[in-house]
């Protein structure tokens, strides 16, 4: 399942506000941002979680919202 369709689901909003609730959220986010999708742009959020040792759906939240600011970026 793509990251989009993953959005599409009922529960993808209560998944993203249980993930911006996380005291660790900002910190992980940034690091992808800075860190991980440098080295690795393609990265799997199976691959993010286990690297990170976080929930996949923190990781698929993290990877969606750094792919839609990139898209707005152009």
């Amino acid at each position: 399942m793509s990251l989009e369709e993953y959005t599409r689901e009922k529960l993808w909003p209560i998944l993203v506000e249980t993930v911006h609730a996380s005291v660790m959220y900002p910190k992980r986010k940034a690091y992808t941002r800075e860190q991980i999708l440098c080295e690795k742009p393609d990265i799997t959020p199976a691959e993010l979680a286990a690297r990170l040792n976080m929930p996949i759906g923190e990781a698929l939240v993290i990877l969606y919202e750094l792919a839609q600011e990139k898209n707005a970026k152009g």
